[in-house]
């Protein structure tokens, strides 16, 4: 199985990985791949404002975050159809919702969901969990997560308060439609124990156990 967990930057999805893993058995990767990926470090660095008007085009910065996802495909595609649970930190509705919030054209969600799992083989997921944090509690978690660490300096994105707002909207939206797969939306005052307890339920009643 894939499970997927989303949500803007601060809203505690290493936390909710790190409970999750403590009660069943997974193998977890986090997208960007930053430390292992071209791509990934491509991205960083236009996040930096060091790749010129790169950070301009979500097109541009969409492609660079997809195949940063292609480049892990293979392990991808083996937990899809094996018996493991891989657990993703981000994976192709960040895509969507980030370029969705830049552009603020809806039409870009068809085109990344055509680009990841049509034209680049991503395999969908079994599970995807929003965890509806809000704004402005997120925010304070990565400005705080900043200074405890000068190696997580904020970049483009999380400084950009009204982006992330638009992406908490779009990632709503998604998960309504039940975009990609099925959807868990944690309430913002949810905490993760429970709301580890019903994940790990839901997965046991997909893989019927």
């Amino acid at each position: 199985m894939i499970i997927c967990i989303e949500g803007i930057d601060g809203a505690g999805k290493n936390t909710l990985a790190t409970a999750l893993a403590e009660h069943i058995t997974v193998e977890r990767l986090a997208f960007p791949r930053y430390d292992e990926s071209i791509h990934a470090q491509l991205a960083l660095r236009a996040l930096r404002h060091q790749m010129g008007d790169l950070i301009d085009s979500a097109y541009g910065m969409a492609t660079l975050f997809a195949l940063d996802r292609h480049g892990a495909v293979d392990k991808l595609r083996a937990a899809a159809q094996g018996d493991n649970i891989l657990l993703l930190d981000r994976y192709v509705a960040s895509n969507a919702a980030y370029s969705w919030a830049r552009t603020q054209d809806e039409s870009i969600v068809a085109w990344v969901e055509n680009l990841e799992f049509e034209s680049l083989g991503l395999p969908r997921p079994d599970l995807q969990i929003l965890l509806d944090t809000p704004v402005e509690v997120a925010a304070e978690r990565a400005n705080q997560r900043a200074i405890d660490d000068t190696n997580r300096a904020k970049d483009a994105y999380e400084t950009d308060g009204g982006l992330q707002a638009r992406t908490c909207d779009a990632y709503r939206r998604l998960a309504a439609e039940s975009w990609g797969s099925e959807w868990i939306v944690a309430a913002p005052n949810e905490d993760v124990t429970t709301l580890s307890r019903r994940i790990i339920a839901r997965i046991r009643d997909q893989k019927n156990l």
